[in-house]
C-alpha cells in the first residue's frame, strides 16, 4: 500500500523548520503533499503562487515530495487527494492545543482521518513564519533560518 500524506500550512515564509518536518516525513512515508493554503483571511507576505514555488524550489531534492496550492477548507483538499494523514508539526504547548482542537474538528469531517504530529529538531524549536518576517521587515539576517531561494525572495519583498 502506497501512503500519502499531507502536510498543511500558509507556510509564508517556509523556514527551516518545515523544511525538517517535511525531510522526516519524506523519510517515513511513500509521498508527502506540501499543501499550501490561500489563507485569504491572513495578510500574507507572499501570494499563493509565489509560497508555492517557493516551497518547490526548497523541496525540489525530494522526489516524494510535491508541492500543492489550495483553497477553501482543509478537508475538503484531503479528500480531493484521497489522503488519510495529516503531517502536523508542534512546538510548543499552544501549537498542541490548537492541534488538538482541529483534529476532533477534522474527525467530524471524516472519521478515518489520522494526524501525526512531529516536533521540529531542537535548532527549529522556536522558529517560526512570523518570526522570520518580523526579523527581515526590520533589517535583521535570516538566511540561516530559511532556504537560501526563500531568503532571496524575502530580502527582495522587503526592499519593495
Amino acid at each position: 500500500m502506497i501512503k500519502k500524506v499531507i502536510y498543511p500550512g500558509t507556510f509564508d515564509p517556509l523556514t527551516n523548520g518545515h523544511l525538517d518536518i517535511i525531510q522526516r516525513s519524506a523519510a517515513m512515508f511513500d509521498h508527502v503533499v506540501v499543501g499550501i493554503a490561500a489563507s485569504p483571511s491572513k495578510n500574507t507576505m507572499f501570494t499563493l503562487d509565489e509560497r508555492v514555488a517557493l516551497a518547490g524550489q526548497a523541496t525540489q531534492h525530494l522526489s516524494n515530495v510535491s508541492v500543492q496550492g489550495f483553497s477553501g477548507l482543509l478537508i475538503d483538499f484531503v479528500k480531493q487527494e484521497k489522503v488519510d494523514i495529516l503531517i502536523r508539526g508542534l512546538r510548543t504547548t499552544i501549537d498542541f492545543e490548537y492541534e488538538f482542537g482541529l483534529t476532533n474538528m477534522y474527525r467530524r469531517f471524516a472519521p478515518k482521518l489520522e494526524s501525526i504530529f512531529l516536533t521540529p529538531t531542537e535548532e527549529y524549536m522556536f522558529l517560526s513564519s512570523s518570526i522570520v518576517r518580523e526579523v527581515a521587515i526590520h533589517g535583521g539576517e535570516i538566511s540561516e533560518f530559511v532556504p537560501p531561494a526563500v531568503a532571496k525572495a524575502i530580502a527582495q519583498k522587503v526592499k519593495s
